[in-house]
């Protein structure tokens, strides 16, 4: 897979949205949302969309008030395309947005530090809280 030939976008009218299903699914944080959750949550966030020959292969959210904080979430990468830079491509392309570029930025990841300190994230353990969603 040569990185050029994949498209990343932010127009909505692009998304697979059967396709971010499959792919959220196979995910630690995601695997038990449902479609009617999906949807919401991208109805009220920027998405992005990676695609390869027209196959939806990446996706990611971004949450942002446009004035102090974004905050990145659900990035996926289909199984067969990690690994190739594909995420990287896409997390440059957020972090490279005029909308985003002169705010904070926020994002939880168990598993991808080393990727998004490529990018000037940094660890900060001393201030961050979280309420749990309850069932």
């Amino acid at each position: 897979m040569n990185l050029n030939e994949c498209l990343i976008s932010k127009d909505k009218n692009l998304l697979q949205i059967d396709r971010i299903c499959e792919l959220l699914k196979m995910t630690y944080w995601a695997s038990k949302r449902d479609k009617e959750t999906i949807l919401k949550s991208m109805e009220n966030s920027v998405c992005y969309g990676a695609y390869y020959d027209d196959v939806q292969v990446g996706f990611a959210r971004v949450i942002t008030d446009y004035a102090t904080n974004f905050y990145i979430c659900d990035v996926i990468i289909d199984e067969k395309f990690q690994r190739k830079g594909l995420g990287k491509k896409l997390i440059k392309e957020i972090c490279d947005d005029n909308s985003s570029k002169s705010l904070l930025g926020l994002l939880i990841t168990e598993d991808a530090h080393k990727l998004y300190e490529k990018f000037g994230f940094e660890k900060d353990s001393t201030s961050f809280m979280c309420k749990k969603r309850s069932e």
